[in-house]
């Protein structure tokens, strides 16, 4: 990794440890425009199939915490970011659509493959309650509308998991923020409480990888 390289993924790490710290920043510098800027990035987070990357989880849970202090209201916070993740869903299920499976037949450009199969495979076990646990693993909550659109839900189905999915992630995560965020041992440890969020939202992901390497082992050795 070049000294560039190395100097941005630092860089988005400070980011995302300290997230409390730069929506303070936000706040006072952009006062009400706060509102757009986050229905910004979670519409992006969850619309976008080339942004799986930015925060999700910690960003509803951090903002949340601010609310507590009372910088901003919870509960407008918790209407436009739930729209935010329900039109953000709804754009990339029409993406998928539109694009259709030769996204699984040819190596799209700015699409992981790996990821996407992996999506599909979650959708395999899952079905439709896909789009509402999809919600809280990161990666996967990206993806998931995309596959959706591609052929594996309709939308008069999709649209209805979609909400339910993006006002229970939404409310958990931010509601979660502004009762626990404000503690003063979750202020002290702000960093530590983010990766703990980080580190239970890609359980599931690490739980599947081990169960299917186990199974590609078993069969391999038969």
């Amino acid at each position: 990794m070049q000294s560039g390289e190395f100097d941005l993924f630092k860089n988005v790490i400070d980011v995302f440890l300290h997230l409390d710290k730069y929506l303070d920043k936000i706040i006072s510098q952009y006062g009400m425009l706060t509102y757009a800027i986050l229905f910004f990035i979670i519409f992006c987070e969850t619309g976008l199939v080339i942004a799986p990357f930015l925060p999700g989880d910690s960003l509803l849970f951090a903002a949340g915490s601010i609310a507590a202090l009372g910088s901003i209201n919870p509960w407008i916070l918790f209407i436009l970011l739930s729209i935010a993740a329900i039109i953000g869903d709804t754009v990339n299920y029409w993406i998928g659509h539109y694009i259709g499976p030769r996204v699984f037949k040819e190596n799209v450009r700015f699409l992981k493959k790996e990821y996407l199969d992996r999506t599909h495979a979650f959708y395999e076990k899952h079905g439709g309650k896909t789009i509402i646990i999809a919600r809280f693993v990161p990666i996967i909550r990206t993806f998931a509308p995309f596959v959706a659109g591609i052929g594996a839900m309709t939308y008069s189905k999709f649209i209805l998991y979609n909400i339910v999915g993006g006002i229970a992630w939404t409310g958990i995560f931010i509601f979660a923020g502004y009762l626990f965020g404000s503690h003063p041992y979750v202020k002290k440890n702000f960093s530590i409480v983010i990766i703990v969020i980080i580190l239970i939202s890609v359980l599931p992901i690490v739980i599947e990888f081990l169960k299917s390497r186990a199974r590609k082992q078993k069969i391999s050795q038969e």
